[in-house]
């Protein structure tokens, strides 16, 4: 099993930064990429960054060049940097853990912190 814990979600005014942290515990070497996603009231869940464990990233195409995601393999922990915060960028976001094994993918998720934008 795979444990994550978000932290660092908060209120912003448009243009500042923010930084979540994940910290992984249980079998976190066994996931193949973390990354984060989001969900906005009345939207469904979506990508917001992902890294593998080769390094190889992937971005959103509208929070790319703002976020940025990296991991700290000694703390089991992964961040992502949010600078030029926009008020749609307002959600809740989810760490998440997820691995490919037969070609079948597993997710695990955080319980989510709140990141709100404000004008």
């Amino acid at each position: 099993q795979v444990q994550l814990v978000e932290s660092g979600g908060g209120l912003v005014q448009a243009g500042g930064s923010l930084r979540l942290s994940c910290a992984g515990s249980g079998n976190i070497f066994s996931v193949d990429a973390m990354g984060w996603y989001r969900q906005a009231p009345g939207k469904q869940r979506e990508l917001v960054a992902e890294m593998f464990n080769r390094g190889s990233t992937n971005y959103a195409r509208s929070v790319k060049g703002r976020f940025t995601i990296s991991r700290e393999n000694a703390k089991n922990t992964v961040y992502l940097q949010m600078n030029s915060l926009k008020p749609e960028d307002t959600a809740v976001y989810y760490c998440n853990g997820a691995k490919w094994l037969s070609g079948i993918r597993s997710d695990y998720w955080g319980q989510g912190t709140q990141v709100t934008v404000s004008t």
